[in-house]
């Protein structure tokens, strides 16, 4: 069952979602393809950060299918 959800409130956290979802798939983006850019940073640093940029897409992709699946925002 689909619930109402005022169209302004549902609009806010699509945007959210999807900006988290954009940064995570940029820092992922910059790890694997610009690893220099790590500089001084440990090597446990580099793979804290991917695992924290892949944890925020994940996030953000169940944020916006539970948007899709429970709300409407008639």
């Amino acid at each position: 069952m689909r619930h109402p959800l005022n169209p302004y409130l549902h609009k806010m956290l699509k945007k959210s979602a999807e900006s988290d979802r954009a940064k995570a798939l940029l820092t992922l983006n910059l790890l694997s393809e610009n690893p220099s850019g790590i500089g001084d940073h440990s090597t446990n640093d580099f793979y804290n950060n991917a695992e924290d940029a892949l944890r925020m897409l994940a996030d953000a992709e169940d944020r916006l299918d539970m948007l899709q699946m429970y709300f409407t925002y008639e």
